[in-house]
């Protein structure tokens, strides 16, 4: 079975018989559905009992969630000698959650951009992906340009979970200067707001629960996404394997896609309810977090390979990975930067991230 990382133990999926793989595939899905359910209506809850934006609560509380599972994943492989792996899975889905999620967020509707979060926490997203980019070069170039002896040390590690303990604290102080957010915009979002099914019913129910409950409510819901999540992928991958599906192709989509799957359920269902302010603070704050907390903490468990030096090619992380992630990133700059007049993400801005996300899985196959 090819399963790169993952919380549940291989053997559950390699010894299942294809029938039983289909059943818990349908059995996922439904859990993956109704987690992300709890824990958009938990995350919304908490953000109004508190008088803190939604997008705030997306970029901590929500992206802490679900990037953990990738900092366990990460963390064992590490510690397992698959170092590599650590490092090239904090990286992925960077590129996942920010072409993929983020594009697919974009063209389901105009996503806000509160103009408070997106000038502070915004720059800490595209200053945390351009500091890895630069530590791996120079260790790469201190190495000799040698790929087997370029590494982040421990060092490194505790400078990023430092930078992550300040930019938890930091947010926190940010949250209680913006408490209510940007003002919603009426007119086209009152259309996208309608056509993503919203109820206002939802929103009168999540004032009526208790601030224990809503914790309850999303923590639950959390649970449920990852572990479905995690059974979700297993299952597809052995099935996909299987079937006759090429290993390479199951490893560059189903896999790498896979690590990101939280985000992507969380963000359809915020969007779904009515919360896409979620979805826009779930990404930038997990794309900070598969640095600092991710990349961070692996590299403290363990010293970090950059590349795979047992690969057939050690030098896709330095020629494909870190530059995607970095062009994806200013990318994503530039449409910040183009909606200081309108306050909202335009639908087309998610055509050339998904574009390129594609052609990025694209080329890993093709190279490998």
């Amino acid at each position: 079975m090819l399963i790169l990382g993952s919380l549940l133990p291989a053997e559950w999926f390699d010894g299942s018989a294809s029938w039983l793989l289909m059943v818990v595939t349908l059995v996922c899905m439904l859990f993956v559905i109704k987690g992300a359910d709890w824990l958009v209506e938990g995350a919304a809850g908490i953000a109004k009992k508190f008088g803190m934006p939604e997008v705030i609560i997306g970029a901590t509380i929500v992206s802490l969630g679900t990037t953990t599972p990738e900092a366990a994943v990460s963390v064992l492989a590490a510690w397992n000698g698959n170092s590599g792996l650590a490092l090239g899975n904090g990286v992925g889905s960077i590129i996942a959650d920010t072409g993929l999620i983020f594009g697919i967020g974009c063209l389901m509707t105009r996503l806000p951009a509160d103009r408070f979060v997106l000038s502070r926490q915004g720059w800490v997203q595209f200053g945390s992906g351009a500091l890895l980019t630069v530590v791996c070069f120079v260790a790469y170039m201190v190495s000799g340009g040698e790929i087997d002896g370029a590494r982040l040390g421990r060092g490194i590690g505790l400078l990023f979970v430092a930078l992550l303990v300040v930019y938890l604290m930091v947010s926190v102080k940010w949250s209680k200067a913006h408490p209510h957010g940007e003002p919603r915009l009426v007119g086209h979002e009152a259309a996208d707001v309608k056509a993503t099914g919203f109820r206002e019913g939802e929103e009168a129910g999540e004032r009526e629960r208790g601030v224990l409950a809503l914790l309850l409510m999303g923590f639950a819901g959390l649970v449920m996404v990852v572990l479905s999540g995690d059974g979700l992928v297993g299952s597809v991958s052995e099935l996909a394997v299987r079937f006759g599906v090429p290993e390479v192709v199951v490893a560059s989509t189903l896999v790498a896609f896979g690590t990101s799957l939280p985000e992507l359920i969380v963000g359809i269902t915020a969007i779904r309810k009515g919360h896409a302010e979620l979805l826009v603070g779930n990404i930038i704050g997990a794309d900070i977090l598969n640095v600092l907390f991710v990349i961070g903490v692996s590299a403290c468990a363990t010293p970090l390979v950059i590349g795979d030096a047992g690969a057939k090619l050690p030098w896709i992380f330095l020629q494909l990975h870190l530059p995607m992630m970095m062009l994806m990133l200013l990318l994503m700059r530039g449409y910040i930067f183009a909606t200081k007049k309108t306050g909202r993400f335009e639908r087309w801005m998610g055509v050339p991230m998904v574009v390129l996300y594609v052609v990025f899985v694209g080329l890993q196959y093709a190279l490998s």
